[in-house]
Formats: structure tokens, C-alpha cells, sequence
């Protein structure tokens, strides 16, 4: 993976047009960095023929990002103008993986195609209020998140649709995933974090639903293991077990929500799940909960010990309702 810096402070501004310079990394198509006459970083793929009716049929808008088709000579130009200098930071990122994701391909159609269709992955994420890099906590959470999700299509069967839709943790809902009548919130646990879990709100075991379950995702960090996966290896993966595109569009705005862009930075953990348990959070489960607090009360986070709810461990299994069981 590229860790190369985009150095666009080392370019002059113009007095009029842009001025560019090829970036370092060794791609098939020429690829450049630049500044236009009003001090805006540009970021520049060099394309061989006329591209002006794909471009203008699929043509991405980018919350704080300029994107043009420019005729240059015989040849045509994919720019990409930053608005804000404050973004400068994510819009390298932003660069970098595109970088890498082109890098290898030699036609000019394709490397456009996959340009815009990597800028509609930003897109959500730059328009929202999440711009910035997940922490290590958030990565953790995410990672078991994502892994319940697949575990929903390839363990209990449950289509790839109703799987994404069911997953309401990036919209900032009360559980991470509901689907019929049953919610299931999800927690990850570090090597570091072996006696506690942390309930961040009163709302997360107060399910609006009859069945409720907590399930805790022990997360071992494993860089030699082969089969271990990292956050943007998990999201490769769930992306090959979403065969609808509506599904995968779904599932594509979701991790924009959640602040989730495949930049180089997420190869690293990488993880495998060393343990699993599940809870079923009933009437008698030692939680706080909103219907319950005093008046005046609010915010309410607190942690649970492990070894004081184990009478409340399922076998692991979860009642979706229906006919979905888990497969053997």
C-alpha cells in the first residue's frame, strides 16, 4: 500500500490556469498534483481518448470537492479541485486511494469508471459530519459490527437486503441491529479489556422490542496470522456477500455514516475473533435504562462485569423470528 505524502505546499501558485507536478508513485496512467490561479489543490488523471459522454452521464458530485473532464491537447484531464484548504488533510487521503485503487490499470475508460465510482464511496462521508480518522476504539467497533453482519447472511441465511437494512448502529440507534422483534446491540472487547464491558447509553439495552440480546466480540490483534483480516478486509469481504446493488449502495452510505472510508491507514490491525458470547437482556439483566431513571438523569454511561452475567449466556444463538436458524 501507498504511504507516500502528496506535497502540494511545494508548488507555486499561478497567475492564471493551474501548474502541475507528477506525483512519485509509479502508476500506468500519468497522474499529477497541482494548484489552480486560486490556490486550490488539484489532483489530475491523464486519459487517453474522449470520455465526455461517460463523464457527463456519471459525472460524481462531492460535498467541497470540484470534479471536471478537461480537454488537454489530444488527451483529456480528471480533476479533481479541494475548496477548503481545512480539508486538506482528508482530500489526501482522498487522493491517496484513488492512487492506489488506479494505479494498475492501463485503460483510460476503466481507470475513469473506477475513479467516479470511488469518489461516490467519499461522497456521504465528506457531505457528513464525520470527516476525520476513526479511532482505535471505533475501528474495534466497527470490525465486530460488520462481522455480526456477515454472520446474518452466512450464518442464518438472512438476505443481504433485510441484513444491511437491519443495521441501524451508524444512524446512531438506540441497538445496532433490529430486525422483526428482536434487537441485538454489539460490543467489542481488546486483549487489553478482559473483566468489563462499557454501556454507553441508557437506551442501548432498552429494546422497543420483546427480545433483546448483547453480543460481545472478543478481538485478538493477529499481523502474522493469515487468516486474520483488517478493518478494510472485513469490508471487502461483506462487500462480496452483497450481490444487490441497491443492498450494496445501502451498505456503502452506511459506512459513510459511521465515518468509514478505505484509505491505507485501515490495513493495519488486523484482527481475529478469538471469543464470542451472547446475552439475552431480559427483565432480570443489571442495566440502566431510560424508562427508569430519575428525572433529571441523562447520559447515563456505566460498565458491566463479565463474570457477574454469565447466568445470562445464550449458546450463542439469536431468535430472529421466522424461519431463519443458524446453520450448523
Amino acid at each position: 500500500m501507498m504511504t507516500d505524502t502528496l506535497n502540494w505546499h511545494e508548488i507555486t501558485c499561478p497567475n492564471d490556469d493551474y501548474t502541475v507536478r507528477k506525483v512519485p508513485q509509479q502508476c500506468k496512467l500519468p497522474v499529477y498534483i497541482g494548484k489552480n490561479h486560486h490556490g486550490h489543490c488539484l489532483f489530475i488523471i491523464e486519459l487517453e481518448g474522449d470520455h465526455s459522454a461517460f463523464f457527463n452521464k456519471k459525472k460524481a458530485s462531492v460535498h467541497g470537492i470540484t470534479v471536471d473532464l478537461r480537454q488537454y491537447g489530444k488527451a483529456q484531464r480528471f480533476v479533481l479541485s479541494l475548496q477548503r484548504l481545512i480539508d486538506k488533510d482528508i482530500f489526501e487521503s482522498l487522493c491517496l486511494s484513488l492512487i492506489n485503487s488506479i494505479c494498475r490499470i492501463s485503460d483510460s475508460s476503466v481507470a475513469l469508471a473506477n475513479s467516479i465510482e470511488h469518489l461516490n464511496r467519499w461522497k456521504a462521508f465528506l457531505a457528513g459530519k464525520k470527516a476525520r480518522k476513526l479511532s482505535p476504539e471505533e475501528i474495534r467497533g466497527l470490525f465486530a459490527e460488520l462481522h455480526f453482519l456477515g454472520g446474518l447472511v452466512e450464518n442464518y441465511g438472512v438476505c443481504e437486503d433485510e441484513a444491511v437494512e437491519s443495521w441501524e448502529g451508524p444512524q446512531g440507534l438506540h441497538q445496532d441491529f433490529v430486525m422483526g422483534n428482536t434487537a441485538i446491540e454489539v460490543k467489542s472487547l481488546s486483549g487489553k479489556e478482559r473483566g468489563t464491558v462499557r454501556i454507553s447509553s441508557e437506551d442501548q439495552l432498552e429494546g422497543l422490542v420483546d427480545n433483546v440480546y448483547l453480543k460481545i466480540f472478543r478481538l485478538a490483534t493477529a499481523e502474522e496470522v493469515p487468516s486474520a483480516l483488517s478493518l478494510n478486509d472485513k469490508v471487502r469481504k461483506i462487500e462480496t456477500l452483497i450481490k444487490s446493488p441497491d443492498a450494496l449502495e445501502a451498505f456503502t452510505n452506511k459506512l459513510a455514516l459511521f465515518g468509514y472510508v478505505p484509505v491505507d491507514e485501515y490495513d493495519t490491525p488486523k484482527f481475529l475473533v478469538a471469543d464470542e458470547n451472547t446475552y439475552t437482556v431480559n427483565s432480570e439483566f443489571p442495566k440502566i435504562v431510560r424508562s427508569k431513571l430519575p428525572v433529571g438523569v441523562m447520559k447515563v454511561r456505566y460498565e458491566l462485569e463479565l463474570h457477574r452475567i454469565e447466568r445470562f449466556l445464550t449458546d450463542n444463538t439469536i431468535d430472529l423470528g421466522g424461519n431463519n436458524e443458524p446453520n450448523s
